[in-house]
């Protein structure tokens, strides 16, 4: 899997970006340190003034590339759901039996995320955190509608619809597979939250598969059409 993905560039959508970030060094630079500097200080603090201080460039450097911030945290998640679209591709792609594919897919979208040195400017370990404490900042705004209307959450619906049909290829009759994989996906977010921060309120021991193995026995149980 690692020789595979060391040969794909991820693309995220155009209109996310000025220039593409990926297409220069400092392009490169702004989505590190970006990535960096928001898993340290949190969303709401980050700003280009901050970001420019610490690359070492100045601010106007990075409306080269990004419009707003929120251009930057949607340009970030966006990457985020075509890598992990990609190892989900590739970690069920030889598996024949619809239960253990399935399976497999789950566990993708829910296991503990580790750096794929495939991508050095991306640290896809910060990253995944940014995605579990910000990402619903990149749905619930007022231009929801329009950034979904230019296909700004089309890959993350793209990995909804894949493990949906997984589920309705086990019980085709399933009325609610798109909702049920919504659910594990942020249900895995919302519970890491907890487990770093309200641990009372999750039942995760530290080392051990309980988030894949829960979401796992719940989507079979939810599913059963025995």
């Amino acid at each position: 899997m690692q020789e595979l993905l060391s040969q794909i560039t991820i693309k995220v959508n155009e209109d996310l970006f000025i220039k593409n970030p990926d297409s220069s060094k400092l392009g490169r630079r702004i989505i590190s340190n970006s990535i960096e500097l928001i898993e340290e200080i949190g969303f709401e603090a980050f700003n280009f003034k901050k970001l420019g201080k610490r690359i070492g460039s100045p601010e106007c450097t990075i409306y080269r590339y990004f419009e707003n911030k929120q251009k930057v945290l949607l340009y970030l998640t966006s990457w985020y759901w075509s890598w992990l679209e990609y190892k989900m591709v590739f970690a069920t792609a030889n598996i024949s039996d619809s239960h253990l594919k399935l399976s497999k897919a789950i566990e993708v979208l829910t296991e503990t995320v580790e750096q794929d040195l495939s991508f050095s400017h991306i640290n896809e370990f910060l990253l995944n955190r940014i995605v579990i404490s910000e990402s619903v900042k990149s749905f619930f705004t007022r231009e929801v509608d329009s950034d979904n209307e230019a296909g700004v959450f089309k890959v993350y619906k793209r990995i909804v619809q894949r493990v949906s049909d997984m589920i309705l290829t086990i019980n085709k009759d399933f009325e609610y597979p798109h909702m049920l994989v919504s659910i594990v996906i942020e249900g895995s977010h919302q519970q890491r939250h907890f487990a770093d921060h309200l641990p009372a309120l999750t039942d995760i021991i530290e080392g051990k598969g309980g988030i894949s193995d829960f979401f796992n026995r719940m989507v079979f149980k939810t599913i059963d059409v025995s």
